[in-house]
């Protein structure tokens, strides 16, 4: 059983090795994260190229180096490569980082789930690896069930959470308040 976690990765330096189609939608979340991204290989997809010409990533292009992961939080390793993934992960493992390995997955210590993002709303979802296409499903099924008004919802919460944690002193009122706010809201946007 796996322990889901959502990590704040605002400016913090993430390491992507390879730049694949795989790696590209990795990238891409890591993005929406604000996370630095440095991403090592010869070749990129013409989006990475273009991603590094904006200078929204910085890409070293060139092959893998030992050293590499240097003050990384976050390790992404999507080369075609099994046997170059395996003894990236090991060394990313050595230096207790957090490594997610495309191929072989169990080479890293962590999995990426499917997505869906409303607003502030993010519900992530995994089925621990068994069934990638799984997860895809329930999230194609989850985007059709959560629509805008919950996006509008976190919003209004987050307002209310500040102003009612100011100045109501009792968790147990503040609770009520939260349950009774949200329903009077989302019934406004049904």
């Amino acid at each position: 059983m796996r322990y889901p976690l959502f990590l704040d990765l605002a400016r913090q330096k993430v390491v992507v090795v390879g730049a694949g189609p795989v790696a590209e939608r990795k990238i891409r979340l890591l993005l929406e994260a604000d996370a630095a991204i440095v991403v090592v290989s010869p070749q990129a997809t013409a989006a990475i190229r273009g991603l590094a010409r904006r200078k929204r990533i910085r890409w070293l292009r060139r092959r893998y180096r030992a050293g590499d992961l240097r003050a990384a939080r976050l390790v992404i390793v999507a080369t075609d490569d099994e046997d170059l993934n395996v003894r990236i992960c090991a060394e990313a493992k050595r230096h207790r980082l957090l490594t997610n390995c495309v191929a072989p997955p169990e080479a890293g210590n962590f999995i990426v789930p499917s997505v869906v993002r409303r607003g502030n709303l993010t519900v992530a979802i995994s089925t621990g690896g068994a069934s990638p296409a799984l997860a895809k499903q329930v999230r194609r099924e989850l985007e059709q069930f959560l629509h805008d008004g919950y996006a509008q919802a976190a919003s209004k919460m987050a307002t209310i959470r500040k102003t009612v944690s100011k100045g109501v002193k009792s968790a147990t009122k503040r609770r009520t308040i939260y349950r009774r706010a949200l329903r009077v809201w989302l019934k406004k946007t049904a």
